[in-house]
């Protein structure tokens, strides 16, 4: 058992104030392997007033400064790069080909782009008579979740170091190992003492005293749509500046003129990618209903192919935990009951798995868009297939959604996807099987999110003030 008890607090690693603990469970095997401390407000308090402290010099560092410090971080993850990824690997079950293809190098990736952004950036302009100065928004809650976990906290870091901000990090209890591993690697590259705290913790409790603490002046929170709501209440009496990345059930058409096999293919891959535990996960499949049985055809074909906790490239993982192993079942079973027609997968452990929380990658078609699978963020390997009359009608059944994350089109041609983007009410749109782009903004609309990260100057302004300057020039 590995105990990781303390805290991350003004440039060291501090005892919590109170003595509860929680014990980290390795998703594959099922077994405790590591424990964490939880904290409280009284933890959260003390973090706060480093940040408050380190604000006063480190939001008044020059970019040159700057610069030079995401430069000593990236030497230093690089040289960590393989202990981040053992981490995650262990705290949320991703196999290790995917912790080398992506989990562990985003890090490295996102404080990449942010480098090459804050090189580029201008911190102050001229407006006419005018003068706009771009200043850090000050003290920083950053709330992250477990499924990408350095992912999401390196898409934050790195862009509020770069504005001059401090913070307080509450990552996911769940998956907290990589993030404590993150801290040591700040603190070896040398960023300055309480411009980065971490404090474990649930977030009922750490969570909530981050979001209603005065000195806390924004808070940035990637997670479930229901828990942004709760940090955006708590965080409305205090009038915080509050950026959310929440939920998703992306929309992936398959147009009339696409490639049917290629789509098919290519848009379970990438739902499977992670176990289908991601936000931007293209979960609900549009198919033109003469070509339903075929697109199943095809799935079920790629499924069965599909290898579940082998490790091999292209296998799938276990999901994070029991609990959202029981929420998938339960989605299943619900999908089963409302009358779509199961494919291939459903209900049970993955075959030939004897524990771990390995779900049966599974796909149903025939699903009308107001059935609950096609409603509800299921967060695991699933697939809905709903099939369309018109064009018309794919984009409309697309948009009839709460979220507004990302969105998916397979097409032909590429001025064909390009009008259908155009029509989709999404943050991000992927044509014909593009990948994610890290100078690109992250974000979505509606109960999706109401921020933006990664895209260089996009992530680095969520973090800044502007302040206009009038009289600065005569003429």
């Amino acid at each position: 058992m590995i105990d990781k008890l303390q805290f991350y607090i003004d440039g060291a690693w501090v005892d919590p104030v109170a003595k509860k603990t929680l014990d980290v469970v390795n998703p594959a095997t099922e077994e405790a392997f590591a424990r964490i401390s939880l904290g409280g407000k009284a933890d959260v308090d003390k973090a706060v007033t480093a940040a408050r402290r380190a604000f006063e010099s480190f939001s008044r560092t020059t970019k040159k400064e700057r610069v030079e410090l995401l430069k000593a971080i990236l030497g230093t993850y690089e040289k960590r790069i393989a202990d981040v990824g053992q981490a995650i690997h262990d705290e949320m079950g991703a196999p290790m080909w995917l912790v080398k293809a992506a989990q562990a190098p985003l890090g490295m990736a996102h404080f990449g782009t942010t480098l090459q952004a804050l090189e580029a950036f201008e911190f102050e302009k001229p407006r006419g008579k005018s003068h706009l100065l771009y200043e850090a928004v000050g003290v920083c809650g950053l709330i992250t979740p477990w499924n990408w976990p350095i992912n999401q906290i390196a898409c934050k870091v790195a862009p509020a170091l770069a504005a001059g901000c401090t913070m307080v990090l509450k990552p996911s209890e769940i998956a907290p190992l990589s993030a404590m591993l993150f801290a040591e690697i700040l603190h070896e590259a040398g960023v300055p003492k309480g411009v980065f705290n971490l404090v474990n913790g649930e977030g009922p409790d750490v969570g909530q005293a981050m979001a209603e603490h005065p000195g806390i002046d924004m808070m940035s929170f990637t997670g479930s749509t229901r828990a942004g709501i709760a940090v955006a209440k708590a965080s409305a009496d205090s009038v915080k500046r509050v950026a959310q990345e929440l939920g998703g059930k992306s929309a992936n058409l398959v147009l009339d003129d696409a490639d049917l096999t290629k789509a098919v293919t290519e848009g379970l891959q990438n739902l499977f990618l992670n176990s289908g535990q991601s936000c931007n996960a293209p979960s609900r499949m549009f198919v033109p209903r003469a070509k339903l049985a075929q697109a199943a055809t095809i799935a079920k074909g790629v499924v069965e192919q599909t290898k579940v906790g082998d490790g091999s490239p292209g296998s799938l993982g276990p999901v994070v935990s029991q609990t959202q192993f029981t929420k998938i079942q339960g989605l299943i079973q619900k999908g089963i009951d409302e009358g779509a027609k199961l494919v291939v997968g459903g209900l049970g452990r993955a075959e030939g798995q004897t524990r771990g929380f390995f779900v049966r990658p599974t796909v149903f078609s025939s699903v009308s868009n107001d059935m609950t699978i096609a409603r509800e963020e299921i967060f695991g390997p699933v697939l809905v297939m709903i099939p369309y009359d018109t064009e018309a009608d794919a984009i409309r059944m697309a948009n009839d959604t709460p979220y507004g994350l990302s969105g998916y089109v397979q097409s032909g041609t590429i001025e064909h996807a390009r009008e259908v983007a155009a029509k989709l009410r999404t943050g991000m749109v992927h044509l014909n099987g593009a990948g994610v782009d890290f100078n690109a903004p992250f974000g979505g609309y509606r109960q999706s999110g109401n921020g933006r990260e990664w895209g260089g100057e996009f992530g680095i302004q969520e973090f800044l003030e502007v302040k206009a300057v009038m009289g600065y020039r005569e003429a």
